[in-house]
């Protein structure tokens, strides 16, 4: 099969990861390249890349080069990985008579429209999502077919991510107890939400000097989020280090990682925390409680509770045992199901039966 992706994404996150994973993994007996937007993705990419314009969902520069890519490589399945790019893939690969498969990672509702029906349904021939609450949610349209979805929990390179935590490079833990969070630094991911129960947490317990919270990555909330630190007081405790090549020495470092995100699916994130057996706080949303047993390999909490945030806190900061036991459980869920040659396999499948 030759496959080639789509990313048009301006900066890297979750959504860039997984089409990394994919595209590399399959490449190991596949065919596969990728067409993407900026160097900050494209370059990261060991298959091979090729940098169009991505200018619109009807962007012609973009859909002729498209077409000269699908010939040149003699491409079988598109995977668009944005929804800016779903049209594009859609409009190249009927054109050229191939098949487009999107892959959606992220609960989304769709309206009863003319366009989304186009995207969905008329342009598209597969849907690959990674939790049945996507699935479910797409269902509820009149125009997507069950039986163009299939669920493909994300695969992680877990024996990769446990090398790259060994590289500590000088990093020396800042706080006794260190709490960390991962992802895009925008409205969606909740990290006001993060900070007003950490910021709880240490006011109800008298810790300040000893906890801390570091956020990873970058994002139009960073301004923001400094702001709301300084508001909450707790700008000494919380460290915002932007995007990180190399992440997982921080992780390692951690003794609890959050993540308070409004709208997910199942995120890499909260997966490469648990594969470092981090014990992992969620909001209980969507995707989460398909894979996180609360007490057991992980913690769920309501979304915008933050006086439950703070308690759970209190409660692992208090409990080393409890850590330990959770994140220990969590690395086996993540050994046991999100393994990135069965998300490869899975893949490959989908795209033959299409």
């Amino acid at each position: 099969m030759n496959y080639l992706f789509l990313n048009s994404a301006k900066s890297w996150g979750g959504n860039e990861q997984w089409t990394f994973l994919a595209a590399n993994s399959l490449a190991e007996k596949d065919n596969v390249c990728l067409a993407y937007r900026t160097d900050k993705v494209g370059q990261r990419f060991r298959v091979p890349s090729y940098r169009l314009p991505f200018l619109s969902e009807l962007d012609p520069i973009t859909l002729f080069q498209l077409r000269r890519l699908i010939k040149s490589h003699n491409i079988d399945v598109l995977i668009p990985t944005k929804q800016k790019d779903y049209v594009l893939a859609g409009l190249a690969a009927r054109s050229k008579g191939i098949k487009n498969v999107l892959r959606l990672g992220i609960v989304r509702h769709l309206k009863e429209s003319r366009i989304n029906r186009l995207v969905y349904d008329t342009l598209c021939d597969g849907i690959i999502v990674n939790a049945d609450s996507i699935r479910r949610e797409l269902l509820r349209s009149s125009f997507v077919r069950p039986e163009k979805i299939r669920v493909i929990r994300n695969g992680i390179e877990i024996e990769s991510i446990q090398e790259k935590a060994a590289i500590k490079n000088g990093f020396v833990k800042p706080f006794e107890f260190l709490i960390s969070s991962m992802g895009e630094l925008s409205g969606r991911k909740g990290f006001d939400f993060l900070l007003k129960g950490f910021a709880s947490f240490l006011r109800q317990t008298g810790t300040s000097a000893k906890c801390g919270l570091i956020l990873i990555g970058s994002g139009p909330a960073e301004n923001r989020i400094r702001d709301l630190a300084r508001d909450l007081n707790i700008d000494c405790n919380v460290v915002l280090v932007g995007f990180q090549g190399n992440p997982y020495p921080l992780l390692s470092a951690s003794d609890l990682f959050v993540l308070t995100s409004r709208r997910e699916g199942i995120p890499n994130a909260i997966l490469e925390a648990m594969a470092l057996k981090l014990p992992v706080v969620m909001t209980n949303i969507d995707g989460a409680a398909e894979f996180i047993q609360d007490g057991v390999n992980g913690y769920l909490i309501d979304r915008e509770n933050t006086q439950d945030l703070a308690v759970l806190i209190d409660r692992q900061f208090r409990d080393a045992g409890k850590r330990k036991l959770v994140g220990e459980a969590g690395s086996r869920t993540v050994s046991g199901e999100f393994s990135i040659e069965r998300m490869s396999r899975e893949i490959d499948d989908f795209c033959r039966t299409v």
